[in-house]
């Protein structure tokens, strides 16, 4: 399925009660022995600098400034991680692509990002976000591809639907599931959303429900 989001009332609904639940920020990790031990299972949020994945982590929990946000790229330097209801660890990565953070810090963040998504038993999905008005860029394409090689799971969110027009957003999904073709481990649904008008809340919740502990 690469033609958008398509979830039946159960899932929706299985979303809606999970994320009606308390999501609180555990830690902030710079370096992996910082990275917090549990077994539940984890979703990351992953993607360019200003792509959108603290605002999206704010509207899918409905909590203003759980995650910061920031209009400077780069600001997020460490891997925030969040529990949502004692059954989903939320990951949220620092944004990449950010050509004028100082090199070494660059690389710092680089490292343990890969050194993260390589070795973390209990990830079961990366969302990896792209911002719909630019696509699919080089570096999203390289974050693909060490997935791919990491076989870890990877599932396209397409961000600021808001801010295009409706032949836009069918031209932007065609060429999102083209590209995705080549990546083995991405998932065949595409979500569309937009944090500000709180479009795609409910079917991004209910694709992080379906990898979240059953409730008690």
């Amino acid at each position: 399925m690469r033609d958008g989001q398509r979830h039946d009332d159960e899932e929706l609904e299985a979303g809606r009660l999970l994320f009606s639940r308390p999501c609180t920020f555990m830690l902030g990790a710079a370096k992996l022995e910082q990275l917090p031990d549990s077994a539940v299972p984890e979703v990351c949020f992953a993607g360019r600098s200003n792509v959108g994945k603290s605002s999206l982590i704010n509207a899918l929990t409905g909590t203003q400034g759980l995650a910061r946000t920031s209009n400077t790229p780069g600001r997020t330097q460490e891997l925030n991680f969040f529990m949502l209801a004692d059954r989903l660890l939320i990951c949220d990565m620092p944004g990449y692509g950010y050509a004028e953070a100082p090199k070494e810090r660059v690389k710092r963040w680089t490292s343990l990002v890969k050194s993260y998504l390589r070795g973390r038993p209990n990830l079961r999905r990366v969302m990896l976000l792209i911002d719909s008005r630019h696509g699919i860029k080089d570096n999203d394409h390289d974050i693909m591809t060490m997935l791919d090689e990491a076989a870890v799971n990877f599932q396209v969110v397409l961000t600021k639907i808001d801010k295009l027009k409706a032949a836009e957003v069918d031209a932007v999904l065609a060429r999102t599931a083209s590209d995705l073709v080549k990546h083995v481990a991405s998932h065949p649904e595409i979500l569309l959303t937009s944090s500000e008008k709180g479009k795609g809340m409910a079917e991004v919740r209910a694709a992080m429900a379906a990898l979240a502990l059953p409730p008690v």
